[in-house]
């Protein structure tokens, strides 16, 4: 079992930067490809971003393209998503997501996610 926990959420003025964290327990981060997703009021979650287990690797969805960065640190068991130009749209609950799928992994595609946190609130005001 991994435990996700998300930190790094607030209210942010349109414009500005924040980076989000994912912090894992239970089992080594290594062991799993990591995706990002949102939420916004009223609309389903989508895939925002992804990386490989070792870093090597990382899809964006094409609406954050420039704007967001993810990555990650195995030692210390945390992803993060950097996020830049906040816009009022990125206001959403983002959510981090563990696969231990590696071989066919489709890094937007939800139900291949086995973890999930329960998420940390950004609200960007125009």
């Amino acid at each position: 079992q991994v435990q996700l926990v998300e930190s790094g959420g607030g209210l942010m003025q349109g414009g500005g930067s924040l980076r989000l964290s994912c912090a894992a327990s239970g089992r080594p981060l290594s062991s799993y490809n990591m995706g990002w997703f949102r939420q916004a009021p009223g609309k389903e979650r989508e895939f925002v971003a992804a990386v490989n287990w070792n870093g090597g690797s990382t899809y964006y969805a094409d609406s954050v393209k420039g704007r967001f960065t993810i990555s990650r640190d195995n030692a210390k068991n945390t992803v993060y998503l950097q996020i830049n130009a906040l816009k009022p749209e990125d206001t959403a609950v983002y959510i981090c997501a563990a696969t231990g799928q590696i071989a066919g992994w489709r890094p937007g595609r939800e139900s291949q996610y086995d973890y999930w946190g329960q998420g940390t609130q950004v609200t960007v005001s125009s």
